[in-house]
């Protein structure tokens, strides 16, 4: 099922079992793939609209469906994705949020609910596994300041870079950075992560949306190859991540915002 209507298993999983409320365009390809006829599917393009509508006003300034919508288009965009290549100048990109990262950057949502904060942290870290899978390829590039910049206390951030050196060790991940002793070539004024030629998907303080379109697309690969031709990898990389972890080492361990 997945295969013909071309998206990622989890997401018809969760569509089945009532776990997510799929995009339109979700819906348009499984509702392909089961070959429904057009009165159905007209059907429940409508039921759909009147959820997202329901939503929106639900939702306000809270957390409510922020899940949802990294379960949609972003995920889909993300799993689908053979070469996934993000860029982030202020907080690491979430393919490697450690959870309680993750639940830091999703708690500083103004009138975040724990409950929501816990699905959503969930859902980043489930999606995570597309590292791990053969046949794809990952490439992130940060600036120096964003392993600098630490949410809770140096304890969570040292395992952090932990787990930043584990993920670079793996042959489907490249990882770069920006060191602050080098001048950067564009000045960033936000992250972005592309996926595959199709998608580029920007993360919010809110949410996360994925956009599309030739312009967009072209300008985010010219962005990232100049931003990735000027970062440090490899070798040149960890040891810059063993030095910021040396730096964090050397703080007071009861630092607290």
């Amino acid at each position: 099922m997945a295969q013909r209507a071309g998206v990622g298993q989890p997401t018809v999983s969760k569509v089945e079992n009532g776990r997510m409320v799929p995009s339109r365009d979700v819906l348009d390809r499984l509702s392909g793939a089961l070959g429904l006829d057009a009165a159905v599917v007209s059907e429940m393009r409508a039921a759909l609209t009147d959820v997202e509508s329901a939503a929106s006003v639900d939702a306000g300034d809270d957390l409510s469906g922020l899940s949802a919508s990294a379960d949609a288009d972003v995920d889909l965009a993300v799993r689908g994705a053979r070469l996934v290549r993000s860029f982030q100048c202020v907080v690491l990109p979430a393919m490697l949020q450690s959870a309680e990262y993750a639940r830091h950057v999703f708690a500083s949502v103004p009138g975040a609910d724990a409950a929501e904060v816990g699905r959503a942290v969930a859902a980043r870290v489930e999606r995570q596994s597309v590292l791990y899978e053969p046949g794809r390829e990952s490439v992130f590039v940060v600036t120096e300041g964003v392993l600098r910049t630490w949410p809770g206390s140096p304890a969570l951030m040292l395992a952090q870079l932990d787990r930043l050196l584990a993920v670079e060790s793996l042959t489907t991940v490249r990882l770069g950075v920006l060191p602050w002793d080098r001048p950067v070539p564009v000045m960033p004024r936000h992250g972005f992560t592309l996926c595959d030629r199709e998608t580029v998907v920007v993360e919010t303080f809110r949410d996360e949306r994925a956009e599309k379109g030739p312009d967009v697309l072209a300008s985010c690969e010219e962005t990232f190859a100049q931003f990735e031709g000027a970062a440090l990898f490899g070798g040149e990389a960890r040891e810059l991540l063993m030095r910021i972890m040396g730096d964090l080492r050397a703080l007071p361990e009861d630092v607290t915002p």
